[in-house]
């Protein structure tokens, strides 16, 4: 059986390395007891690891800021958003305009190509299986179970790299697909040849590494 407390001892480590000053300072306060509850009877007990989960994971704003998410699930394209409410709701503690902001940041961030999962303090605690099966039920129906890895996991990588193009409003960049999608090279490379092949984008400049490729909206209604 795998230890959770060196598992999650190695992954807070890992993380909190990974980041400087304010961004680090950020992670050490935003992993409360409640989010440590989520990792520990809902994600660990789904998975028995926590690779590819980002704590306080930070992602543009619809108003040209920066807002953070309190998980973030990234792997072949999918990229899940996971928020802890905890036992006193955050929105207790919003005026009007920003309980309407924090639902306006939400939609977008599902324009933006998020799925959002919300887990209550209570369920966590008290119902953690049903919290289990949830979890489950989306990575099954996203097909990122052992399965993954078939045409269909192909074909849902490019309905995401059309989005992220279509979201960016310009003609994308490998560096762009590497980034927003937490790709490798060689998997950037072949999901736009395959793109390309389809019809869906048009190469713009020589070369993988350095061209651009345009988006052919016209084709959008055949994968979207």
């Amino acid at each position: 059986m795998v230890d959770f407390q060196q598992s999650y001892d190695r992954w807070y480590i890992a993380h909190v390395r990974k980041r400087k000053g304010e961004a680090a300072r950020r992670l050490v306060d935003a992993l409360g007891h409640a989010e440590k509850l989520f990792v520990e009877n809902v994600w660990f007990p789904a998975f028995e690891e926590l690779n590819d989960l980002h704590p306080e994971y930070e992602v543009s704003d619809f108003k040209d800021g920066t807002r953070f998410i309190d998980f973030a699930y990234i792997k072949n394209g999918i990229r899940l958003a996971i928020e802890i409410d905890g036992f006193k709701s955050h929105a207790a503690d919003l005026n009007r305009w920003q309980f309407s902001d924090s639902r306006m940041r939400q939609n977008h961030l599902i324009l933006d190509g998020w799925s959002i999962l919300r887990f209550s303090y209570d369920d966590m605690k008290d119902k953690p299986m049903t919290c289990i099966q949830l979890l489950r039920q989306f990575m099954g129906s996203r097909r990122l179970l052992p399965d993954y890895g078939d045409g269909n996991s192909n074909r849902l990588l490019e309905r995401e790299v059309l989005r992220l193009a279509l979201h960016l409003g310009r003609p994308i960049k490998p560096i762009d697909i590497q980034t927003s999608l937490q790709i490798g090279r060689r998997k950037t490379e072949s999901v736009l040849s395959r793109l390309q092949a389809g019809g869906y984008l048009s190469p713009l400049g020589d070369g993988p590494r350095n061209c651009l490729y345009e988006l052919n909206r016209q084709q959008l209604r055949h994968m979207l």
